[in-house]
C-alpha cells in the first residue's frame, strides 16, 4: 500500500490509500472484484478507430455492463484521439467512430489532437452528436466566430451517492503542431487557438485553477483527463510535469503517447503521491479507476475480455458494411490517368517522375502550406484512372497511414536528401520488361525542379543499415530549383531554411536511409493521415477534379 497524506478540508478522507493494482497483465485473468458502493471509472485512449481490435468496442460495452451489474456507480471516459486514424473514420469524417461510442455509452471524453484533423467546423458538429460530455479546460479562442468551445466545459462534478468526483479535461498544446496548424488560424492566417501552451508554467496554472475550482465546489477526489503523454519529446507539457508542477490532482487518466500505464506514482509539487495511468493504443487495454468506500484508489488495465455486447456488435458490422459500401463511391474524378507506370506497364514511381507522383506531392505541400514536399515513390503503390476516384481507390495509393509531418530543414539538407535518393538512378528507365536503377526512396518533389547526371557516379556514404552518412563533392544531383510565390523557379540556398513537408515514415523515421530530418524542429508533428491529405487535396483544393495540368509529368526532374 502507498499513503498519501492531504489537507483535512478539502477531501472527504483524513487519509486516503493508494493501491497500486495490476488487474491484468497480458493473459487472461479474472474480472476483478468490485464492491456495491465501489465507484467505478473506466478509461480508454488512443483507439484510433479500432473499433474491433483486441477487446473492441463490443468487449468494453460487455465489460461496463458487467460492472453496472456490481455497483450502481459506472463511469466510462476517453483520453482522446478516438475518432481518426482508420478509414472508418475519414470515410465519415468521425461520424461512425461517435455513433459507435454512443451505442457503448461514453460518458465524458477529452480532444486530442487528432480529433481536429477534421477541421473546426466539422469538429463542433461531431460533438453535437456525441452523447458524450467532451470536457478542456485548456483550450481557449480569441476569434469572433462561434465555436465548438461552446460544446466544453472545463470540468464537471460528478456525484456518486454522497461521494463527489471532479473531473477535469486537458488537451496537449502539440495539439496545434500535431494536427493541421491552419484549423487553428482565421482566414488571414493568425493563430485564434491556442493551449495554454506558452509555457509549461501557463498550463500548469490554468490546470492548478480548475483543480482549485472542483475542490472548492466540495469534490472528495480530483481525477484529470489528459491527452498529453509521458514522452520527454512532449515537456514541459507531459502528463508527468504536469503533475510535477500541481497540487490536489489524485489520478491522472492519460492518452498521446500511446503508453501503457497500469499504475505509476509520481509526486506532486508537494511530494504527495498520484496515480498515473494510460492503456495504450487501440483497445488492447481497457482502464478501470476504483474508488472504493473507504478511500482506497485503484488503477489498472484488463487486457484480455471474452464476452462481447451482441448489440454493439451488431450494430459496428453494420457500420463497417456501411463503410466498406462507401469504400465504392465516387469522391472526385479525374480527367486524365494518374499513374505510378510507363505505357507499357513498366513501374517507373522508383526511378523517375510521373504525374501521380507529382499529383501526391502537390497534396502534401498544398495542404501542409510548406515550401516544398518530399514524397518517397515506394510509399505511392497504385494507379488512378481516368474516371471516378472512390475513397477505396485513394486508400490504395496511400495504404500505409502514415501521418503528415512538415519539418525546417536547410537547402543543403535537402539537396543531400535528393542525392541520397537518387544514387542508384540509371539513364534507363527499364530493360524493356523490367525497371532498372530502382529506390524506394526516391523522391517524387512539389516546389523544387532538379536534375539527375547518371554519368556522375554517386558519392553517397552510407551505414550498415543503408543510413545516410555523406556526400563527396562530386553529386549526381545539380541544377536544384526553388518553386517562389509568384510561379518562378530561383535556386535552392543551401544556407537558407525551408519548411519540408512528408510524413512521419520520412521526416522522423529516416525511411529509406532519408535521415537528415530526423532531429530537425517540426511545425508539423504526426498530422493527418496520408491518405487524408490525398482526399483533402482533392476536395478542398482542387474542388474535385484532377485537370488536364496533371496530364503528363510536369518537368520536375530530369534524367540525363
Amino acid at each position: 500500500m502507498i499513503f498519501r497524506s492531504f489537507k483535512p478540508q478539502y477531501r472527504r478522507f483524513p487519509a486516503l490509500m493508494l493501491a497500486v493494482v495490476v488487474l491484468i497483465s497480458g493473459c487472461r485473468i479474472s474480472k476483478g472484484t468490485i464492491e456495491a458502493q465501489d465507484i467505478i471509472i473506466l478509461y480508454t485512449n488512443d483507439v484510433h478507430c479500432a473499433v474491433r481490435d483486441d477487446i473492441g468496442y463490443a468487449g468494453l460495452a460487455a465489460y461496463k455492463e458487467w460492472c453496472g451489474e456490481k455497483t450502481p456507480y459506472v463511469t466510462l471516459v476517453d483520453c482522446g484521439d478516438a475518432l481518426q486514424g482508420d478509414a472508418i473514420g475519414t470515410i465519415s469524417q468521425g461520424e461512425y467512430p461517435v455513433e459507435i461510442m454512443n451505442r457503448v455509452g461514453y460518458d465524458y471524453a477529452v480532444l486530442g489532437n487528432h480529433e481536429f484533423d477534421y477541421g473546426m467546423e466539422r469538429l463542433s458538429e461531431l460533438l453535437e452528436q456525441s452523447n458524450a460530455r467532451y470536457l478542456g479546460c485548456n483550450i481557449r479562442y480569441t476569434g469572433s466566430d462561434q465555436t465548438f468551445l461552446s460544446r466544453l466545459s472545463a470540468y464537471e462534478i460528478v456525484t456518486y451517492g454522497d461521494v463527489k468526483v471532479g473531473l477535469i479535461g486537458v488537451s496537449t498544446p502539440e495539439s496545434i503542431v500535431k494536427s493541421v496548424p491552419a484549423y487553428f488560424c482565421d482566414e488571414n492566417g493568425n493563430y485564434v487557438y491556442d493551449f495554454c501552451g506558452e509555457s509549461g508554467e501557463e498550463l500548469y496554472e490554468c490546470v492548478q485553477e480548475n483543480v482549485d475550482a472542483c475542490i472548492e465546489e466540495g469534490a472528495d477526489y480530483v481525477v484529470v483527463l489528459a491527452h498529453l503523454g509521458t514522452d520527454e519529446a512532449s515537456s514541459p507539457f507531459s502528463s508527468v510535469d504536469l503533475i510535477a508542477n500541481t497540487n490536489g490532482i489524485d489520478v491522472l487518466l492519460d492518452g498521446h503517447s500511446h503508453s501503457v500505464i497500469s499504475c505509476d506514482v509520481v509526486k506532486n509539487a508537494d511530494g504527495g503521491n498520484v496515480l498515473l495511468s494510460s492503456t495504450g493504443t487501440g483497445l488492447n487495454n481497457i482502464g478501470r479507476l476504483t474508488i472504493t468506500a473507504d478511500g482506497n484508489i485503484q488503477t489498472g488495465l484488463i487486457g484480455e475480455y471474452p464476452e462481447t455486447d451482441s448489440e454493439v456488435a451488431s450494430y459496428i458490422e453494420s457500420m463497417e458494411e456501411a463503410y466498406e459500401s462507401e469504400l465504392d463511391q465516387s469522391i472526385a474524378v479525374t480527367d486524365v490517368p494518374l499513374t505510378i507506370s510507363s505505357d507499357s506497364g513498366v513501374r517507373l514511381i522508383r526511378n523517375r517522375e510521373t504525374n501521380l507522383g507529382d499529383f501526391c506531392a502537390d497534396a502534401y505541400r498544398a495542404v501542409s502550406g510548406a515550401d516544398i514536399a518530399l514524397v518517397n515513390g515506394g510509399g505511392i503503390r497504385a494507379d488512378l484512372e481516368a474516371g471516378e476516384i472512390t475513397y477505396g481507390d485513394i486508400l490504395s495509393v496511400h495504404p500505409y497511414g502514415n501521418t503528415l509531418c512538415v519539418a525546417k530543414a536547410t537547402g543543403q539538407e535537402i539537396w543531400d536528401a535528393l542525392e541520397m535518393a537518387s544514387r542508384l538512378t540509371l539513364s534507363d528507365a527499364s530493360d524493356g520488361e523490367n525497371a532498372a536503377g530502382e529506390n524506394g526512396g526516391f523522391l517524387q518533389v512539389s516546389g523544387l525542379q532538379y536534375t539527375i547526371d547518371t554519368g556522375v557516379e554517386s558519392t553517397v556514404e552510407v551505414d550498415a543499415q543503408g543510413n545516410f552518412i555523406s556526400c563527396g563533392d562530386t553529386r549526381r544531383v545539380k541544377d536544384v530549383m526553388f518553386l517562389q510565390e509568384n510561379g518562378s523557379y530561383t535556386n535552392l540556398e543551401p544556407d537558407k531554411i525551408y519548411t519540408v513537408a512528408s510524413h512521419n515514415y520520412l521526416i522522423k523515421e529516416g525511411g529509406d536511409g532519408l535521415n537528415m530530418f530526423m532531429d530537425h524542429e517540426l511545425i508539423v508533428d504526426e498530422g493527418m493521415l496520408d491518405y487524408q491529405i490525398l482526399m483533402t487535396y482533392l476536395t478542398d483544393h482542387l474542388g474535385g477534379t484532377v485537370g488536364s495540368e496533371y496530364a503528363e509529368p510536369q518537368g520536375r526532374i530530369t534524367v540525363e
